[in-house]
């Protein structure tokens, strides 16, 4: 029996249990401004307080080398254990403002040691075939990202600490599910200590670097549509009276297309280069960003939402590729820390463009705030049209 096709459902699964911690304080904002009294804008420092987490957690696991030098499956274990622990401390009743931002924080901080850590160990087990594999992946993450929106959607009288206390458990399962099912794989090459050489040298090599750009110009763009997916629907529903959404359903829904969109451009990326279907999905959010203000004044909710699902499925879709490309280009002993800084540094570059659009979406009302979100884009259009050797 091939062992790599039990193994990659299993990565899969347990990066599903455990991302959905990602978007679990989001799909919950509602009730959290209500039972802390939070204000209405705090949606921008929740979402930040968790990718600044993530970044400071992945600084920390690329600069000691975690995933290299230690099993990145037992990594992974701690960390959802840990990630899983801090999500539940949104339950307790006496929070503010000030506690619920260093609970995302810290669960942000343990997520470092799932997303690219489930990178790593889908990289040491398929080196032939990554772009499909982390297509998987990554559609996994995209689908844990959604989930939450899922859970609060999917009943009025579903209770919202139900929503965390079921994205903790998940967590819980995933990261057992990763220890006992999935072994260190076998390309996987252990680094004998910390080596700040190849942390701070990963970018001489053209090919991943031009990756790397790419990958953060997609960045700038991602989690601002995935934060702000809710608000983008309140919004057209108030220009429109006669609309009525059942928002969390449809945030799940144009959020969660993106986990079929990853798994395609994998597929793609097999005939036709990861780079080129890369290239093409970049370009493509791009355009839906500079669209983005005409798509308001549609009178059509359908195609509103067809055009949502679209770009649902763009923003995303290269996200397995940049990766793929960065593993491709990285030596083996360093693959889990190029990973990981790669990571670091596209998530520090989404708190940017998220305070920048959460600002102008509270000093104005002007829906042409998303044509923003294509500098990134822009960006890492240019960046991989660049000839590389």
């Amino acid at each position: 029996m091939d062992r790599s096709k039990t193994i990659l459902p299993l990565i899969v699964v347990a990066q599903f249990c455990c991302t959905s911690l990602w978007f679990a304080g989001n799909a919950v904002m509602g009730d959290l401004v209500i039972n802390f009294g939070l204000a209405e804008t705090a949606i921008g420092h929740l979402t930040s307080a968790v990718q600044f987490g993530f970044i400071l957690g992945t600084l920390v696991f690329a600069l000691l080398a975690i995933a290299d030098r230690f099993s990145p499956s037992k990594v992974f274990l701690i960390s959802a254990l840990l990630g899983a622990v801090f999500n539940a401390g949104m339950l307790w009743e006496g929070n503010s403002l000030a506690t619920i931002l260093c609970i995302r924080f810290l669960t942000g901080f343990f997520l470092a040691g799932i997303y690219p850590v489930g990178m790593k160990i889908a990289a040491d087990y398929f080196e032939k075939g990554l772009g499909k594999s982390l297509g998987f992946l990554i559609g996994a993450l995209v689908l844990g990202t959604a989930f939450p929106h899922l859970l609060k959607g999917i009943t009025n009288v579903f209770p919202w600490k139900s929503v965390i206390l079921t994205t903790s458990s998940l967590a819980v399962l995933g990261g057992l599910m990763m220890v006992v099912l999935v072994p260190d794989g076998p390309y996987r090459k252990q680094s004998q200590g910390v080596n700040l050489s190849a942390f701070f040298g990963i970018f001489k090599n053209r090919k991943l670097r031009a990756a790397a750009f790419g990958y953060f110009g997609h960045m700038w763009e991602l989690y601002v549509f995935w934060a702000f997916t809710p608000l983008i629907l309140k919004t057209y529903s108030d220009l429109h009276p006669e609309t009525t959404f059942n928002i969390p359903i449809l945030s799940f829904m144009i959020i969660g297309i993106g986990g079929l969109a990853c798994v395609l451009s994998g597929y793609l990326s097999q005939t036709f280069g990861a780079k080129r279907i890369a290239f093409i999905s970049l370009l493509l959010s791009c355009c839906c960003c500079l669209v983005s203000p005409f798509l308001f004044a549609v009178g059509s909710e359908a195609v509103f939402i067809a055009f949502l699902l679209f770009w649902g499925m763009a923003v995303v879709a290269d996200s397995p590729l940049f990766s793929t490309l960065v593993a491709q280009n990285a030596a083996a002993e360093i693959k889990g820390t190029a990973l990981t800084i790669v990571n670091s540094i596209g998530f520090a570059i989404t708190i940017i463009s998220i305070q920048l659009i959460s600002s102008l979406k509270a000093s104005t009302d002007f829906t042409g705030i998303y044509v923003l979100l294509a500098i990134g884009p822009i960006l890492g259009l240019l960046a991989l049209s660049k000839k590389t050797k």
